[in-house]
């Protein structure tokens, strides 16, 4: 496994269990470790110099994720992108931000809605310059807002668990033509302004479900 040689990646002993799971889950995400490509939990530990027990955590909720294809004893390696597991989870995350919207419409602060519209703006703003890593952050950003705002837990959990399978697949998505998400983000803002829960709902499962399944077509 080519561990990326980056001494800025190495973090300090008190480096929480989340940072190492984020760490590892974000470098899958990007494609820092390839589908198929076997991870060692000593040269992970050794890149992100911390201890081996943070490692074998992170990567059993990671395979809990689909993110990873652990056996036992033997080896972990990074999971293919199946099409069906895609698709799958596109479609519960689709369902769980519509279900954050509806709730979360005519919720939110001025403040949360101008954070909206900022990031909206920097995600075009990505988008146009070709930066994946940049939009995606803007992406996360945005509607992370409404999903907060909404107070369902149980959504959160869901989304935080399957997000990183559809994360994979938007990165196809913004490195090509990003502008029609930017038109449905505007769409999204302005109904959660106004309150108007069922169309905030529409365009927010749009957003997502118009995501391309694991093949790279879109429904």
């Amino acid at each position: 496994m080519p561990i990326p040689r980056d001494d800025a990646a190495r973090v300090g002993r008190s480096l929480l269990r989340d940072d190492v799971y984020t760490r590892l889950r974000d470098a899958i995400v990007d494609y820092t470790f390839e589908p198929g490509e076997q991870l060692r939990d000593v040269e992970l530990a050794e890149w992100l110099g911390v201890s081996r027990t943070p490692i074998r955590e992170a990567l059993l909720r990671l395979a809990a994720s689909g993110l990873v294809v652990t056996k036992p004893g033997r080896s972990t390696t990074v999971a293919e992108i199946d099409e069906q597991a895609a698709g799958d989870a596109r479609d519960v995350i689709a369902a769980m931000h519509a279900l954050a919207a509806r709730t979360a419409a005519g919720r939110l602060s001025q403040e949360q809605v101008e954070g909206m519209r900022d990031a909206n703006r920097r995600f075009a703003d990505a988008v146009a310059a070709g930066d994946t890593d940049a939009a995606n952050a803007a992406d996360d950003e945005l509607h992370r807002i409404p999903i907060v705002a909404s107070g369902n837990r149980a959504a959160v959990a869901v989304i935080d668990q399957y997000d990183p399978l559809v994360r994979r697949m938007e990165r196809r998505r913004f490195g090509g033509d990003g502008t029609r998400s930017v038109e449905l983000h505007d769409r999204l803002i302005e109904h959660l302004a106004a309150g108007e829960s069922e169309q905030a709902a529409e365009v927010a499962f749009e957003i997502w479900h118009t995501l391309p399944s694991g093949d790279g077509s879109e429904d």
